[in-house]
């Protein structure tokens, strides 16, 4: 594995603003974002791609609510479970059919990815991460008496379940994916920021959160020698003022001045905060670079014509 990079990508590059969600688009939005993996292959690299699930887990939930009076409910870990699967699938095949067509020899693989956090992590405390379906308040009350669920009022679009967001601690199946990249494999894993288990002398159990899936990532890359983060987004650059007339666009930025445009509040918590955050993690962890950039310039990122990066 002469060079190795992790290529984290959003769930929302699978199912895009506006779209339904039908099956027939996620399998063509993966494929549009495959064609540039395809071309980081190609160009020699070794590849783990991550992913994130917000929409695709938020279509199981709803479609699990729907269904509540004749089936019943689905806790979260295995929501998250369900979709690293069936992302993965998507991804095997249609970055499994780019590669044929550029006659690239290799397999494609999904690994369904653990990751463990602290059962006394303080994110357990003070739930924040808004998941799965609107609700009336009357509903939300109703759920959050009868099903212990924390909620949250929503952007005035209605009340909402939120979760804890603990950070991660350690990839469980970290040591088969460096196999899988041994024996030449492309490997997805990590969906989703990974399942969520804690650890105790019994072993693994889920537990009802999500984590953030940049950092997952990160800690991914860091533990498996990766050199380079790729990490996906909506822009192709990241920006100073982001949504004002006096936007700076970065090309790159040190470690130092990573944190100091944090402190400044230049990239909040909502947005570009935790993909700096994790790209700052990964530099420090041991890793060389981090670009951010949107799926279509990757390659050219590659080659230092956009993107932004994060150095030492």
């Amino acid at each position: 594995m002469s060079r190795l990079a992790v290529v984290a990508i959003g769930g929302n590059s699978i199912t895009k603003a506006g779209q339904r969600g039908t099956i027939s688009e996620q399998f063509e939005n993966a494929a549009e974002t495959s064609r540039h993996i395809a071309g980081m292959i190609e160009k020699g690299w070794d590849v783990v791609v991550t992913h994130g699930n917000g929409p695709q887990v938020g279509s199981i939930l709803l479609r699990a609510e729907m269904a509540s009076s004749v089936l019943p409910n689905l806790p979260l870990d295995t929501c998250g479970a369900d979709s690293q699967g069936a992302m993965g699938y998507m991804i095997q095949q249609v970055l499994g059919r780019e590669l044929r067509k550029r006659g690239i020899d290799k397999e494609v693989v999904s690994v369904v990815t653990q990751v463990v956090v602290d059962s006394n992590d303080p994110a357990f405390q003070k739930p924040a991460k808004p998941i799965g379906p609107f609700y009336t308040l009357e509903e939300a009350e109703r759920r959050r008496d009868d099903d212990g669920w924390d909620i949250v009022e929503d952007a005035n679009r209605g009340w909402r379940r939120v979760v804890a967001s603990p950070i991660p601690q350690r990839v469980v199946e970290a040591r088969s994916i460096k196999a899988l990249l041994k024996a030449g494999s492309i490997v997805i894993a990590v969906g989703g920021g990974g399942i969520p288990v804690v650890e105790d002398e019994a072993g693994l159990s889920g537990v009802e959160a999500v984590i953030d899936k940049d950092h997952a990532s990160r800690l991914l890359a860091n533990d498996i020698g990766a050199e380079l983060l790729v990490i996906s987004t909506d822009i192709e650059q990241v920006v100073l003022n982001f949504g004002t007339t006096e936007e700076i666009p970065l090309k790159m930025m040190t470690v130092a001045e990573a944190n100091k445009y944090l402190d400044e509040g230049h990239f909040p918590a909502g947005s570009m905060g935790p993909k700096v955050q994790a790209g700052i993690a990964f530099i420090e962890g041991g890793g060389r670079e981090v670009i951010i950039t949107n799926p279509e310039s990757i390659e050219r990122a590659l080659e230092r014509e956009t993107g932004t990066r994060i150095v030492a």
